[in-house]
């Protein structure tokens, strides 16, 4: 019997006296592959090749501490006083300047600063989205963004990429199924630039086709592009929202061309959208850190941004051919990937019978950490699939951790042909990010 005022006990079974109180949306929620191994894969000895973590040490670190010491004594008690959930107003006004280098003509009014574009994502699909509606994402997709979509009750609905990155007919065909089957459609969500985990980079001479189909459809378009700047060759392409504004709400991110830790991000939506990501923003975290903010604006005013960018991309080019050069050495026949231009990532196909979720744990008894590509697909798709992140360690790290890597993948062919392949196993769900696998 219950008594009045006490909670009801729990099933003999239950490990979690909440277990009945958590809302319907946290069934979906399951915690990065990564992350139960990360206390062992964080280790000096292992070589991870799993996180997206930007190359800090390449940051001018004492100018930047002269700096951030000089703003807390001149405007501390502004820095670090609360502040608006719309944002600093003259930070607003530089990532307009950032934004320009793509092509976008923004007014600071329309920009909302977020505590990462993480944070902007979350407010996207939660301004849009009802329970069963339906977001369009390319396959391959962002992990943290799986996890925003998973946590407000969509379904997603991935489109397949190739090497000039969504394809539009088949962009088409998902959307023109969900129309037949009654479904709505709330937004497609890209990465044109540099893909998160994909590598791809979506061609110029398609991006136009992809914009008019969405507005063929209705169906908004979700801009993510933290990578834009980080081109190799130092190109950057025209961003979707300078090519249709009234229909792209774009995020942008300084976590991977100045410094992650900041956490701070920004939405630049039509202005009617603005001010519900505003409100949205206000619930959540009431403003982001102002002191943050003012970080990055001084930097921006005082520093070589340009500059530092231009270093980041040498750094990270010189990466991208280590892990390459090591991939083409080490990895066994049956293996692909791609060469990417710009961004942090190769994606991986493995061999026939090779789950690299099941893997996973070897490799890191191995010494060797990834993400695994069923994380970065809803639909448990991407067993074969694994992503490399070469932004972080160094070229001699990144081509010991490929060759360890290898190794294990040509011992798992062994265990595969001599007792059968491994099964591929089905996600519940898309993960929550963590910086593991960001």
């Amino acid at each position: 019997m219950t008594v009045p005022g006490q909670p009801a006990k729990q099933g003999p079974r239950s490990l979690d006296p909440h277990l009945r109180r958590y809302a319907a949306r946290t069934a979906g929620m399951t915690a990065s592959e990564i992350r139960a191994l990360f206390a062992v894969a964080s280790r000096p000895e292992v070589v991870s090749l799993a996180g997206g973590m930007p190359h800090l040490a390449a940051l001018p670190l004492e100018s930047l501490s002269a700096e951030i010491g000089q703003l807390v004594a001149s405007e501390g008690l502004v820095a670090l006083q609360y502040g608006s959930a719309h944002g600093v107003p003259l930070l607003r006004e530089q990532i307009c300047d950032v934004m320009a280098l793509e092509g976008i003509n923004g007014h600071p009014d329309d920009v909302v600063v977020t505590v990462g574009s993480q944070m902007g994502l979350d407010m996207v699909t939660r301004i849009f989205c009802d329970p069963g509606d339906v977001v369009i994402a390319e396959g391959p997709s962002y992990v943290g963004a799986l996890g925003s979509f998973t946590a407000y009750q969509t379904q997603v609905v991935h489109v397949a990429m190739d090497a000039d990155g969504l394809v539009p007919s088949l962009l088409r065909e998902a959307l023109e199924a969900c129309k037949r089957a009654g479904q709505r459609v709330k937004f497609l969500y890209t990465i044109p630039n540099f893909h998160n985990p994909a590598g791809v980079t979506l061609a110029v001479s398609r991006r136009a086709e992809i914009l008019q189909i969405c507005r063929t459809y209705g169906v908004l378009v979700v801009e993510d592009n933290p990578y834009g700047l980080l081109g190799f060759d130092g190109q950057t392409y025209p961003a979707l929202r300078s090519m249709d504004p009234d229909n792209v709400v774009y995020l942008g991110s300084f976590s991977k061309t100045f410094a992650a830790g900041l956490r701070v991000g920004w939405v630049l939506a039509p202005h009617a959208v603005r001010e519900k990501l505003v409100l949205a923003a206000e619930s959540a975290t009431l403003c982001p850190p102002t002191l943050n903010q003012m970080i990055v604006s001084r930097y921006l005013s005082t520093q070589d941004w340009k500059g530092q960018i231009k270093t980041y991309r040498e750094a990270y080019r010189e990466r991208r051919d280590a892990a390459v050069s090591a991939l083409e050495q080490h990895m066994p026949q049956g293996s692909t990937w791609n060469i990417p231009d710009g961004g942090f990532y190769v994606w991986v196909t493995v061999p026939e019978g090779i789950d690299t979720k099941a893997m996973l744990p070897r490799a890191v008894t191995a010494r060797v950490a990834y993400a695994s590509g069923t994380g970065f697909y809803a639909d448990g798709f991407g067993s074969r699939q694994l992503r490399i992140s070469y932004c972080y360690p160094t070229p001699e790290r990144i081509r010991e951790g490929v060759r360890r890597l290898a190794n294990v993948i040509e011992e798992e062919m062994q265990l595969a042909a001599t007792f059968g392949a491994t099964p591929g196993r089905q996600l519940s769900g898309p993960q929550t990010p963590s910086p593991d696998t960001a």
